[in-house]
């Protein structure tokens, strides 16, 4: 993180094998021991080199190196650029992960560089080291996103964002159009965190205001996964001090997380997130920023939002086309529960959520993905979080018939499924398409043995099997197991043609 000195203006998915399911996978989790791996690493690098990974250092360079050989390794297409600051050589290194539109180009980036005080563990090696850890899950899952995926570790940030301006600079104009967001991640793992998200829509109406148009989104993403592990988040502003100011100066959308860095803890700040009224990083820019200055819960729980913003924001644009029919459940369209249902409570209902929690899992979001009203096992919050969940087996509803047309179909939806760590891999949710007596499965996202809290994802199916047939659709939720606690819901189904 630059000072305030150096400021710069500015879905695990299975189904049928037909239709084609095309649905966005699930993000991972982002194993935390992974990730210290790496800041282990950055911490023997600067302590074999004077203790620092500065720019022009010998520390930097091996920083470089060590990143690149595992991308190289993990089948990622690397890039060592080079350029010169203060009369010595630094480096940014890009990695491109093949395939995706490149022309919807997402962007992750983070500074690798230190200050020459210290080896910078949090400030900087905590944002890179998450990076590094997701994109090698990229690389591990096979992950095939709609747009291209492009990671960038920056040098000289500590000097005055000198990697990332360069960079930015050397770009054609059609190639900064082609960068479509950024994210940008920088001290994601303070020893005294707070959970701040760059304000990309200016919703705190202080300082330099929103960032270019699409950093509301890259904003509401993060805020959607802390808000489903119940963690809260407040904004902080796009100040310059770090490696997004090139990017939003170029009319790019940008977003990220920060943990804090010299400033101090306020005591409303120890209510919502814990701590002390202390600063958030008392080993800034300092020789004792080591692996010991590192909070485990934090780095844990932004590497898996990092995941999650980077598997929801690479899943593209939602489908287009001449719609055929489409349900945003404002009103009620005559949905019909199914005759086998066997669950006793939490049975799907149109209706307006009202939020639930258990144990800080979110277990049922209070708005709907679009408007008021959504498909939802059980709209009421009840006593407790298990008093409107799905009980007793099966729960399905059943959509009026749909006469499709001949042409290539695509059927998306908005959906959720949440449990507790009671929950097993027999419980889940499900949408099929029901032609004739015969109903199809093309969408499923089991449970497990874990905690998943509520967060609206996006799927996407085709239907081209079905043209010119009359379908009806089916959304399913299950509780196969008798202290399970299964919630879900879905809302802005839409056919369209192409």
């Amino acid at each position: 993180m630059l000072a305030s000195t150096l400021l710069t203006a500015s879905l695990l998915i299975t189904g049928a094998a037909v239709p084609q399911v095309e649905a966005a996978a699930a993000a991972p989790d982002i194993p935390v021991a992974n990730v210290k791996a790496h800041l282990s690493q950055l911490q023997s690098i600067a302590t074999a080199n004077g203790g620092n990974r500065a720019h022009g250092r010998a520390g930097y360079l091996a920083s470089v190196t060590y990143v690149k050989g595992l991308l190289d390794a993990a089948g990622f297409t690397t890039t060592q650029q080079s350029f010169t600051y203060n009369g010595a050589t630094g480096y940014n290194l890009i990695a491109d992960w093949p395939g995706g539109n490149t022309s919807d180009t997402l962007m992750v980036g983070a500074h690798l560089d230190s200050v020459t005080a210290g080896p910078g563990i949090n400030d900087n090696g905590s944002g890179s080291a998450a990076n590094l850890e997701v994109a090698l899950a990229v690389a591990r899952t096979g992950f095939q996103p709609t747009r291209h995926l492009r990671f960038g570790w920056w040098g000289a940030e500590e000097l005055g964002l000198r990697g990332s301006t360069y960079y930015v600079n050397s770009l054609t104009s059609a190639q900064k159009a082609a960068i479509t967001g950024y994210l940008n991640f920088d001290m994601v793992a303070s020893p005294n965190p707070g959970y701040f998200l760059y304000d990309g829509d200016n919703s705190d109406g202080t300082g330099s205001g929103p960032g270019p148009a699409g950093s509301a989104q890259i904003e509401q993403t993060l805020a959607a996964y802390f808000t489903s592990i119940g963690v809260p988040t407040r904004g902080t502003d796009f100040d310059g001090r770090s490696d997004y100011g090139p990017f939003i100066a170029a009319g790019i959308p940008a977003g990220g997380i920060f943990t804090g860095a010299e400033g101090r803890k306020t005591a409303a700040q120890v209510t919502l997130w814990g701590g002390t009224a202390t600063t958030f990083d008392p080993c800034y820019h300092s020789s004792c920023d080591t692996t010991s200055n590192i909070n485990d819960t934090a780095l844990d729980r932004n590497s898996d939002a990092i995941a999650y913003a980077i598997w929801t924001l690479a899943a593209g644009a939602p489908p287009t086309g001449t719609t055929v029919w489409s349900d945003d459940f404002e009103t009620a369209t005559g949905w019909t529960a199914g005759a086998s249902d066997t669950a006793t409570l939490g049975q799907f209902e149109r209706g307006d959520p009202a939020a639930t929690t258990s144990s800080g899992v979110t277990t049922q979001l209070g708005t709907a993905a679009g408007g008021t009203y959504d498909l939802v096992t059980g709209a009421a919050a009840g006593s407790s979080a298990g008093a409107y969940d799905v009980d007793g087996g099966l729960t399905t509803l059943l959509s009026p018939s749909i006469t499709l047309p001949t042409g290539t179909l695509t059927l998306g939806f908005s959906w959720y499924l949440a449990h507790l760590n009671n929950a097993t891999s027999a419980d889940y949710f499900r949408v099929r398409v029901v032609s004739g007596s015969t109903a199809t499965t093309v969408f499923t996202q089991a449970a497990a043995a874990s905690n998943r809290g509520a967060t609206w994802s996006a799927a996407s199916v085709n239907l081209s099997a079905y043209a010119g047939q009359t379908v009806r659709l089916e959304v399913a939720a299950a509780d196969t197991g008798t202290a399970s606690l299964i919630e879900a819901a879905v809302d802005n189904i839409k056919i369209t043609k192409a």
